[in-house]
């Protein structure tokens, strides 16, 4: 055998194969280097129809005239001003809104809502629920938008900070084509079929809307220590949905509860919930007006004149109100002395209080003076008074 030529052959087949290789080589990379490309091509192009997704939000504010309970509702003044204008007001507050228009099918709420200066629709009398009136007044707009909110004209105090809130639950939902709130239920709201309660998943997704306590146990009564939540009449919808909605056929549950969000459910959609911390002040009944009326001259009174609305009863005075106003020695007092910690501990915005009373320290001297009456026994000042005493007294 000839050694040359097997090395010769040997040289060759090694040749060969390390060629073999780095084609295989160039293969592997060029197939990685092509996937990690048009992927990124992907992730900008999902990334660019992400910002686009239903970023165009339009704002309505269905009004009737008719109602059972309440005739003319939209137009009763509340401290001089229709209460159509109040809401108006106070949506146009929100900062994810593009337009804001009243959606009526009576002439008198027309003409009040265009004197103060609103874009109004005019709709057919034969709208079921707002929500099919906000879809006609939607397909009347000349631009197009993805997300309507439909915020009711009942609810003059209503947050720009509820409408941002429930637009951007649902653009963060692509699942969802519906988006609401929901705040916590006071026990004396419990039974009222006037208010709406609701039930979610872990999820913050919908699961059934009641005008009875939900969930309802065993023992027929109020269980003080479970979260119940009440609905509030704020939502948005994908506008898509919103001209499906008006053909789809009206479902038991619904009827049974004359609750249009279950129509909703009942059909498979998903519903995203957002929590938040609101004092319920819609007007249902000419009862409510005063109500709302007392609590806006509150909160645009001065301390002292809060402190007599205070005594004399004419409003329910909450934590978080006297929070968001301004805070003098008295009014702070007032409240931190007669809650117990159980209570105190159910405010968010404990914490703003704690800290706008050891800031000052003429608060906490004036404080310490009166620190000794028996009613601040038992709650959870008690403990911060006693703490600040030694602080004050090193």
């Amino acid at each position: 055998m000839n050694p040359i030529s097997i090395c010769s052959s040997s040289s060759s087949s090694s040749s060969s194969s390390s060629s073999s290789s780095t084609a295989k080589f160039l293969i592997v990379h060029t197939i990685l280097a092509g996937s990690a490309i048009a992927i990124a091509l992907g992730a900008r192009a999902y990334l660019g129809r992400a910002r686009k997704f239903r970023n165009r939000v339009v704002g309505i504010i269905p009004a009737r005239y008719a109602s059972s309970r309440f005739e003319g509702k939209p137009l009763v003044q509340i401290l001089g001003k229709p209460m159509i204008q109040r809401t108006w007001e106070r949506s146009k507050l929100a900062t994810t809104l593009d337009h804001i228009v009243v959606a009526t099918d009576d002439e008198k709420i027309a003409e009040c809502c265009r004197g103060f200066g609103a874009d109004v629709i005019m709709t057919s009398e034969s709208c079921r629920n707002g929500t099919e009136r906000c879809n006609e007044a939607l397909e009347k707009l000349e631009k197009k938008y993805d997300i309507v909110v439909n915020i009711q004209g009942d609810e003059p105090l209503i947050e720009p900070e509820i409408i941002d809130g429930v637009v951007k639950a649902l653009q963060a939902a692509p699942d969802a084509v519906f988006s609401t709130a929901v705040t916590s239920l006071k026990p004396e709201d419990a039974f009222d079929p006037n208010r709406v309660k609701c039930v979610v998943d872990n999820r913050g997704y919908a699961i059934y809307f009641s005008r009875g306590l939900i969930p309802f146990n065993k023992s027929a009564k109020v269980n003080p220590q479970f979260p119940y939540l009440l609905h509030l009449g704020i939502q948005s919808y994908d506008s898509e949905f919103l001209k499906i909605y008006p053909k789809l056929q009206p479902t038991p549950l619904q009827l049974e509860e004359d609750l249009e969000q279950l129509k909703v459910l009942e059909n498979g959609y998903k519903m995203k919930v957002i929590k938040v911390d609101h004092e319920a002040h819609g007007v249902d009944t000419p009862e409510d007006v005063e109500k709302i009326e007392s609590l806006m001259l509150y909160i645009s009174s001065t301390p002292q004149q809060r402190k007599e609305s205070r005594s004399s009863g004419a409003v329910r005075v909450t934590f978080r109100t006297v929070m968001e106003d301004e805070v003098s020695f008295d009014l702070v007092e007032d409240i931190f002395c007669r809650l117990p910690v159980k209570s105190l501990l159910r405010f968010k915005v404990g914490c703003r209080g704690w800290l706008l009373l050891i800031k000052d320290p003429k608060f906490i001297k004036l404080y310490l003076q009166r620190s000794t009456q028996s009613h601040t026994q038992g709650s959870l000042v008690t403990v911060v008074v006693k703490f600040a005493r030694w602080i004050w007294v090193r």
